[in-house]
């Protein structure tokens, strides 16, 4: 049986779909079975991320709809073995999904995957709300930010009182992904620290993914961002991986870099 994970936020554009793609990529590249759900019905982004959109020609509600069979509409990943996407329909609305039928997805999906990684819409509308109703183990995205952490413990709210998990006298496993993190505007104040947001959310630390260029750029190629491993983000996204499976690593990103003699000289960066 597959572990689902639910990759969500209180609110959106913290990079939770470039994560759920970083994370589904990096499971996929440590050898498990993997498959990405788009569960943004009506918006579909993650396949942009995934640089596959030309590809999709069934979606996730044809399949509960059974206009088409799980084997169509998934979607093959180019670049790395054991990676498929499930792309979400921008023609239908949140009410094309269902409890029943995205069960039925689910379970099918179960008896051939390792992973199922659903990126849910930010908020608490239908999507969002059955993208976490069969989580297993959800990972929290949020931003240094007090409005964004505060939509996130709201989340948290919502995954310990209405998931199937929570319902059946059991709790979701928790862990938090810190997006866009620049260690120099925390010094300053402007940013909430990685120990604020700890102490707010109280729930483990998966990684602290930094403010980086690197994100943008993946996006616009159609890229994850942990294929970068040149990258401070595509290295940050791949330790939280490697957190997620079990192995202990040191939180990096976390200071302001200080710049040597020449890079200060001649503006090079260090």
């Amino acid at each position: 049986m597959a572990e689902i994970i639910v990759v969500t936020s209180g609110k959106g554009g913290v990079g939770k779909t470039t994560s759920s793609a970083a994370i589904g990529t990096g499971l996929a590249l440590k050898g498990f079975k993997t498959v990405l759900i788009d569960f943004d019905v009506g918006l579909r982004n993650l396949d942009l991320i995934m640089g596959c959109e030309r590809r999709v020609v069934y979606d996730f509600v044809n399949v509960i709809n059974q206009e088409a069979t799980l084997n169509q509409a998934l979607i093959k990943d180019k670049r790395t073995e054991n990676l498929f996407i499930l792309p979400a329909s921008q023609t239908r609305d949140k009410d094309a999904l269902s409890v029943e039928g995205v069960e039925a997805v689910l379970n099918e999906l179960s008896e051939s995957f390792d992973y199922i990684v659903c990126d849910s819409p930010a908020g608490i509308e239908k999507g969002a709300h059955l993208a976490l109703y069969f989580a297993d183990t959800a990972i929290v995205v949020t931003n240094p930010e007090v409005s964004s952490v505060r939509d996130s413990d709201r989340i948290l709210g919502v995954l310990q009182s209405k998931s199937r998990r929570a319902e059946q006298g059991g709790s979701v496993k928790e862990h938090l992904l810190l997006t866009r993190y620049n260690p120099g505007r925390v010094q300053e104040g402007e940013m909430l620290s990685v120990d604020d947001v700890k102490e707010i959310l109280a729930i483990p630390l998966l990684g602290v993914i930094p403010e980086s260029q690197a994100v943008l750029k993946a996006s616009n190629q159609g890229v994850p961002v942990i294929m970068d491993d040149q990258s401070d983000a595509g290295q940050a996204y791949d330790d939280a991986i490697a957190r997620f499976l079990g192995e202990e690593r040191d939180h990096r990103f976390l200071n302001v870099e200080r710049k040597g003699f020449l890079s200060r000289v001649f503006g090079r960066k260090g």
